[in-house]
């Protein structure tokens, strides 16, 4: 669900888009560096609830922003606690979990528009060494767009698995998302070289 932005007023939404972008990188860096045990993870995720609950997020849109990491962070788990620790597998999902809220929580306050505008306007001076801020904001728009996508794709095969008693196969799920990412690709690659993108 990455890319839904929830209109607000709210302080978070009132910062221009390059600040928060930079805030979000210094506070990825920052949660990585420092969180190194698992109370210190604790109080970070609570500061990220924090801002979710100052931008005036609903409880449902954040965990609608979480919810398709479940798996993977069961699977990071199992591994972190199989090859380190209990207190190391939830420092790392911990971690993975802060930075993709705090991603989430950017664009749930920030429409797309204005952080591409953002990124081309900062990219404008690498015009004069051939790199094109155009293409390159086309093509976070595309990523930007392509997550909820993705993310349907999983749900409705993961429906569709279950419904045919196969929720333990993961050959039912991982072989008819390939198949179907890989036509929405190729439907979205016709799409942009008839509108002359590939030019």
């Amino acid at each position: 669900m990455i890319g839904l932005y929830r209109p607000g007023t709210s302080p978070v939404h009132r910062l221009s888009p390059g600040p928060k972008l930079l805030l979000l990188l210094a506070a990825v860096v920052a949660a990585t560096v420092f969180a190194r045990t698992p109370l210190r993870v604790a109080v970070a995720a609570l500061i990220v609830a924090g801002l979710f609950a100052t931008a005036r997020i609903p409880v449902g849109v954040a965990a609608a922003q979480l919810r398709p990491l479940t798996w993977m962070l069961l699977i990071i788990a199992a591994f972190q606690v199989l090859l380190t620790s209990p207190a190391q597998a939830f420092v790392v999902c911990g971690l993975l979990l802060i930075s993709v809220a705090l991603a989430a929580l950017v664009t749930l306050t920030t429409r797309v528009t204005d952080m591409l505008d953002t990124v081309t306007r900062a990219l404008g001076p690498l015009r004069r060494f051939g790199v094109d801020p155009d293409r390159i904001a086309l093509l976070l728009a595309l990523a930007i767009r392509c997550v909820p996508l993705l993310t349907a794709i999983v749900q409705e095969v993961s429906e569709a698995r279950r419904a045919r008693g196969l929720q333990w196969s993961m050959t039912a799920l991982a072989t008819p998302v390939l198949v179907r990412a890989l036509r929405t690709a190729d439907a979205m690659g016709e799409a942009l070289a008839a509108r002359g993108v590939d030019d």
